[in-house]
């Protein structure tokens, strides 16, 4: 496949279609550092809570 038929082809794709996955993996995100954070299991609030102070997110 040369340059410009790959260039073409992501220029086509419309700004939509490329938010969808975007916007997919950020909800499994908000998932997995609030929801498993809430989460009764201490061994699983435990992991959620590091996660977020890994990231430098603020939790207390």
């Amino acid at each position: 496949m040369s340059d410009n038929v790959l260039k073409a082809s992501i220029a086509a794709q419309s700004v939509a279609e490329r938010a969808i996955p975007v916007m997919i993996l950020a909800m499994l995100g908000v998932f997995l550092l609030y929801g498993v954070g809430f989460a009764q299991p201490d061994v699983l609030h435990n992991a959620a809570h590091d996660g977020r102070h890994s990231f430098a997110f603020p939790c207390h």
